[in-house]
């Protein structure tokens, strides 16, 4: 079966683009959400295996939307996708869980890399 995954961006055309990548290598998008509040409850209903996250979006951001969303599964896989490459948002990100970070405009294979990477470490 198919892994699953959500897409979380508030620009609707980057999470086109990025179904667009996973759907043609073969990983099933459940769900799509344009900011961390709609994230956390889609996930929640979706159990995704695995969650891109934009950073910067409104209502909720993308940190806090990794906490959410760890705090409901400690076991939640998060990559997260930003054009701030800054070194402050990446350390937060990952301190605050996620797993991988992807800095846009990301390369087709960087993000494909970053997600069979999360789910073969989940797997284990």
């Amino acid at each position: 079966m198919a892994k699953s995954i959500l897409i979380v961006d508030d620009a609707a055309f980057m999470r086109m683009m990025i179904k667009n990548i996973v759907s043609k290598n073969g990983y099933d998008v459940v769900g799509e959400a344009e900011n961390g509040q709609v994230a956390v409850e889609l996930y929640k209903k979706l159990k995704p295996d695995l969650v891109t996250m934009d950073i910067t979006m409104p209502e909720m951001n993308g940190i806090e939307g990794v906490k959410a969303i760890r705090g409901f599964d400690p076991n939640a896989n998060i990559i997260m996708c930003s054009a701030m490459g800054q070194q402050a948002m990446v350390m937060e990100a990952i301190q605050a869980g996620a797993k991988d970070f992807i800095v846009k405009p990301f390369q087709q294979d960087r993000i494909l890399q970053a997600i069979g990477r999360v789910l073969a470490r989940a797997e284990q």
